[in-house]
């Protein structure tokens, strides 16, 4: 019998160091950069090292926030469905994989898939996930790819040969500004190539109460993941933050569309980030994430503006949560 470690493809450790070098760097210097602004913000991919995806998966359990239960529905409802839209051995590319546990039930209504290519920014978080991914699927082969992937990246060797199947969970496509939604989908339309495929999720507009209370669930798992931000940048690159001296907010903007995240400054006070000193006054705000929220209509707009034909679109019966799958528009 294949043992499970042979199917999962680990990259070497020459690729793992100038890897975790480049988020490094970029880290400091998208921080730096960040803090100098008149309206300070941080790009809320930081979020996510190790312990924020912990905490981000423990936000997932909160009974507050609904898109994650309400999109598994949604995906164990419409499994089959889903397999026979991906067709059989397809790769199937995880964009911001996390924890890989919603791409399992598409594993299981899909066993011919030829491979799965977990693309996350948080190397140690994305290794634990694939290498459980590889034990539980022996057959499959698992590939994971250490980057960010708001940005063009290379796939293993192994997809050239075959289509590709995208897949978004999340709604995190509503962490990103209009031009990043679309300048995202436009590069994934271009690595999934001429009968490629894309089933992401996206957040409906819907009553601000149930989105506010979403993003501020009375255990505060939350505002830990929010502040999280801080500690990191004090671990990684020299930050003096005070994370008590700091509280999370979010709010939904009605106008815009989406719920607005940021760490707010409790007093008067300075912090140093390798060697730059910041000012806050009290009251000040980093702004560290937005969620965007869309009608049906309007997502699907966005998609067949970015390359995609909107092909199916499956909605909760409360209307909460919309899954659609996509396909990359013909030349």
């Amino acid at each position: 019998m294949t043992q499970p470690t042979q199917c999962l493809s680990l990259p070497s450790e020459q690729d793992e160091d100038s890897s975790s070098q480049a988020v490094s760097s970029d880290f400091q210097n998208d921080v730096v950069a960040g803090l100098s602004q008149e309206r300070k913000s941080i790009p809320c991919k930081y979020l996510y090292d190790q312990r924020g995806s912990q905490l981000f998966d423990a936000i997932c359990r909160t009974p507050e926030y609904y898109p994650t239960r309400t999109e598994i529905a949604l995906l164990n409802e419409h499994a089959q469905e889903i397999a026979d839209l991906m067709g059989a051995g397809a790769h199937l590319i995880e964009f911001g994989s996390g924890s890989s546990l919603k791409v399992r039930i598409l594993l299981d209504a899909a066993p011919g898939l030829a491979s799965y290519v977990p693309v996350d920014i948080s190397h140690d978080h994305l290794m634990q996930a694939a290498a459980a991914i590889a034990k539980d699927y022996p057959k499959l082969k698992v590939l994971p790819v250490t980057a960010d992937f708001t940005q063009p990246s290379k796939l293993p060797d192994a997809t050239r040969s075959g289509h590709k199947v995208g897949f978004f969970p999340g709604s995190t496509i509503g962490n990103f500004t209009g031009a990043e939604a679309s300048a995202f989908l436009q590069n994934a339309a271009k690595l999934l190539g001429p009968g490629g495929g894309l089933l992401i999720g996206a957040d409906l507009k819907k009553d601000p109460a149930i989105l506010n209370a979403a993003y501020n669930d009375k255990a505060g798992v939350t505002s830990s993941f929010s502040l999280n931000l801080l500690r990191r940048i004090n671990r990684e690159i020299g930050g003096t933050f005070d994370p008590s001296r700091f509280q999370h907010e979010a709010t939904y903007n009605a106008e815009r569309g989406r719920i607005e995240i940021f760490l707010v400054s409790r007093d008067l006070q300075d912090v140093r980030v390798n060697g730059h000193t910041f000012n806050f006054e009290s009251g000040e705000r980093i702004h560290i994430e937005n969620s965007h929220k869309y009608e049906i209509g309007e997502f699907q707009s966005l998609a067949r503006r970015a390359g995609f034909s909107p092909q199916k679109a499956w909605v909760d019966d409360k209307n909460l949560f919309s899954v659609h799958y996509l396909e990359v528009t013909p030349l």
